[in-house]
């Protein structure tokens, strides 16, 4: 298959037996992650580039100190571009096909940036409650504001990148000034008890005394509130504010020389083998 080509690659798991035993084996003898495996192996078949995981895909799911099994090439190459059972990125892709093409769900990044909008905050403020998740939406979970920031920085006002990076650290921490309280949410989540790390708790210290401040503190009361899945935000609301605010490099996001250029390209071909 011609690299670039988006084709719809289908296996039907439903009527073949991953394990010999019929539907109801399946069950009993895989696990989850057993059957998501074999799912995805029997897809892979259907490539003609063989795709080898980095080590971080699996760490938890398996012991990353033991050697990553490769899977048998059969002749083939490895995948060394788009891998086609994503869509086709544009030859010069912009942030808003990073939301089209490669980033999960964002109505809650969408009901964030209405509602800052909606409350009379300025550009800036709109853009990072636009775009202050988007390491969740297409990148990395943990740390979640400080690999949006360093995605960012080289594309965004300076600001806008500084309140996306602390606001990992301040939305652990109340501020009745702002009407900000410790989400209910992060008790069921993470526990009554729990308490954030001494590296979230020295930063929201440093954070709570610097003049950006209530930049980042506004996206997490913007971010408190925009988790109504009944109300629909479309993405085309804030190109705008997109083509005003976000420096888009003439070569495509992803292609250029930026500092972080080289994880918007892991974004967009993340299977890549080098």
């Amino acid at each position: 298959m011609p690299n670039g080509q988006n084709r719809q690659l289908s296996v039907n798991l439903t009527a073949v037996s991953l394990t010999g035993g019929g539907r109801e084996a399946d069950d009993r003898t895989m696990t989850t992650l057993e059957r998501a495996e074999a799912a995805e192996h029997a897809l892979s078949q259907e490539l003609d580039r063989v795709v080898v995981k980095s080590v971080i895909y699996t760490s938890g799911e398996r012991d990353p100190r033991v050697p990553m099994p490769r899977p048998p090439d059969q002749g083939k190459l490895v995948m060394m571009g788009q891998d086609p059972r994503l869509p086709q990125m544009p030859a010069k892709p912009t942030l808003i096909d990073y939301f089209k093409y490669r980033f999960g769900p964002a109505n809650h990044l969408l009901q964030s940036a209405r509602l800052a909008q909606k409350s009379g905050a300025s550009e800036k403020i709109v853009l990072a409650c636009l775009v202050h998740d988007i390491a969740i939406a297409g990148f990395i979970r943990g740390d979640h504001g400080y690999w949006a920031a360093q995605l960012l920085e080289p594309y965004v006002d300076e600001e806008v990148s500084w309140a996306i990076r602390y606001h990992q650290a301040l939305r652990f921490y109340a501020d009745e000034s702002v009407g900000y309280k410790y989400p209910e949410l992060y008790a069921k989540l993470f526990g009554a008890d729990y308490q954030p790390d001494a590296y979230i708790e020295r930063d929201y210290k440093m954070a709570r005394d610097h003049k950006w401040y209530m930049t980042s503190r506004l996206i997490c009361v913007n971010d408190l509130y925009a988790f109504d899945p009944n109300v629909q935000v479309e993405l085309e609301e804030f190109t705008d504010v997109v083509v005003r605010q976000f420096k888009q490099p003439k070569e495509g996001l992803g292609w250029d020389s930026s500092p972080s250029a080289h994880m918007w390209r892991t974004i967009m071909c993340p299977t890549k083998y080098l």
